[in-house]
């Protein structure tokens, strides 16, 4: 199985717990105070190669957008099965898997979604949930939280997928020390300032999660991630097109500007629901989604697919249109230049 490019690697600082919305405008560390300098080392994203796949009909590239699987005692085999039948049948560009391979981060569950990911026959790019961490194996959790990921499923936690249109940059956000919410740790978001300031503004960029950056809404007081505030600000400075995330097990489409207003282009952020598993949530319980994403040079088209099990297969649920942005160069100096806001009071 070939490897995708993967340049950076996994990032070991120490993270925090979660937040509630909205939060008061408290001091924060400014995440570029320190510049890291990037190590070059291969990495791995299963199931494809980092060479640019042929491009669809007139230049439109898709994304198979799929999250929390599950693999264990909440997995649904058959609603699995359907998921490779659709990349079968409509062959996207790239899969992406915003974490949750497993229910409790066991060996056999790691190997079961390994044999999952392996049947997949284009490029892959997967990151670690919550649920990928061991939670009650304590010992193991808090001295070596990712050795069963990495022995059992892929030795790289946060790949880099590119070719001459498409950047996709994954983030690793669970942490042993975390039981439910998530983190990106400063490191990591240093290495994501670099890499998008070595990208051309017209390269289409996406940064994959596990947990949510804004949460839907009528979710009660869902926490989101610990620094989505300083993050989606990098990421709108950057010109990030979009943010896919998971953990919620609801499918959900917004963007940056409807919570975090910069006067910016807005970054569109997507929530896949469970895709193959009994464990959704709010208004899709016993119900499991994943999204189609379909880009061109004009705009970004999202369609939310909903197991249908009448029809035995995914379906078009409802479909969602925005234009592309235009992208002006992005510097580190600027970011320097601009400092962080301070976060809003109210949202």
């Amino acid at each position: 199985m070939a490897a995708a490019r993967a340049d950076l690697p996994f990032a070991g600082a120490r993270g925090g717990r979660g937040r509630r919305l909205p939060a008061g405008a408290a001091a924060r560390p400014d995440p570029r105070r320190r510049r890291v300098q990037l190590r070059r080392r291969p990495g791995l994203a299963p199931g494809g190669s980092g060479d640019r796949p042929g491009p669809g009909l007139n230049g439109v590239r898709t994304l198979f957008h799929i999250s929390d699987l599950h693999f264990g005692p909440p997995h649904l085999p058959r609603v699995s099965r359907g998921v490779l039948e659709h990349v079968e049948r409509h062959r996207p560009d790239l899969v992406v898997l915003s974490g949750d391979l497993t229910q409790r981060a066991k060996p056999e569950q790691f190997r079961a979604a390994r044999a999952f990911v392996d049947q997949i026959q284009v490029p892959v790019v997967v990151v670690p949930g919550n649920h990928d961490v061991p939670l009650w194996r304590v010992w193991e959790r808090v001295l070596d939280p990712y050795g069963c990921y990495r022995r059992h499923f892929s030795p790289e936690l946060e790949p880099v997928y590119r070719d001459e249109e498409i950047l996709i940059a994954g983030v690793n956000t669970a942490f042993g020390w975390t039981f439910k919410d998530g983190r990106i740790t400063t490191r990591r978001l240093l290495e994501l300032a670099e890499l998008f300031e070595q990208t051309p503004e017209s390269v289409f960029k996406v940064v994959v999660a596990h947990h949510h950056l804004i949460p839907p809404p009528n979710f009660g007081t869902q926490r989101v991630l610990g620094n989505a505030y300083e993050a989606i600000d990098l990421f709108s400075r950057a010109g990030v097109d979009l943010i896919l995330s998971g953990h919620l097990h609801q499918a959900y489409i917004g963007s940056s500007e409807e919570f975090y207003p910069q006067g910016r282009p807005p970054v569109v952020i997507l929530h896949s629901g469970t895709t193959t598993s009994n464990r959704g949530r709010g208004g899709e319980r016993e119900r499991n989604t994943c999204n189609w994403i379909r880009i061109d040079g004009e705009s970004l088209v999202v369609s939310h697919l909903r197991w249908h099990r009448e029809l035995d297969r995914f379906a078009e649920q409802s479909r969602h249109w925005y234009p592309r942005q235009e992208r002006v160069p992005y510097t580190l100096e600027g970011l320097k230049g601009g400092g962080v806001p301070p976060m809003p009071t109210t949202l």
